[in-house]
């Protein structure tokens, strides 16, 4: 097994208002219907684990389970770094949105990271973490798409 990363970050000034963009990106019901390939999130307190189903990668389909300790500054930022308990665990995202007054929408931007144990070689970091890059951004287009359909724009 060898450790993987990847980062992306992206922003978009949204129709919507902060308090309902808000509502949608603390909501883990919500979350796993906006998210390609989450399966759900469970919560206990500030801990939320994440479980996404089988992601092609490389010809291989990789599922992961992952959780996170999330910091919720309302109305403006939402934190989320992996929970160091959960050593165990193969995966970890680190990243956090941060949520604007634009006019009477919302300018929203998130930056994230995310490592993981993935059974390639280390030679092939290149081609896996593009792919993984590639993958983050199909699942960040189609989030972006689910939650504009959400909220009615």
């Amino acid at each position: 097994m060898t450790r993987f990363h990847a980062k992306n970050q992206s922003s978009a000034t949204l129709k919507s208002s902060r308090s309902d963009v808000w509502k949608a990106l603390t909501d883990p019901e919500l979350l796993p219907e906006l998210t390609p390939y989450l399966h759900r999130i469970d919560v206990d307190g500030d801990r939320w684990t994440w479980h996404v189903a089988k992601v092609p990668l490389l010809g291989k389909s990789i599922g992961t389970t992952f959780t996170e300790v999330m910091t919720f500054e309302e109305p403006n930022r939402i934190a989320f770094t992996h929970d160091e308990e959960r050593s165990e665990e193969q995966s970890a995202v680190e990243g956090e949105y941060i949520l604007e007054d634009a006019g009477e929408g919302c300018r929203v931007s998130i930056e994230i990271g995310v490592s993981v144990e993935l059974p390639f070689a280390k030679v092939t970091r290149r081609a896996v973490e593009g792919g993984m890059r590639a993958v983050m951004a199909l699942m960040g287009r189609r989030f972006a798409s689910n939650l504009l359909r959400h909220l009615g724009e």
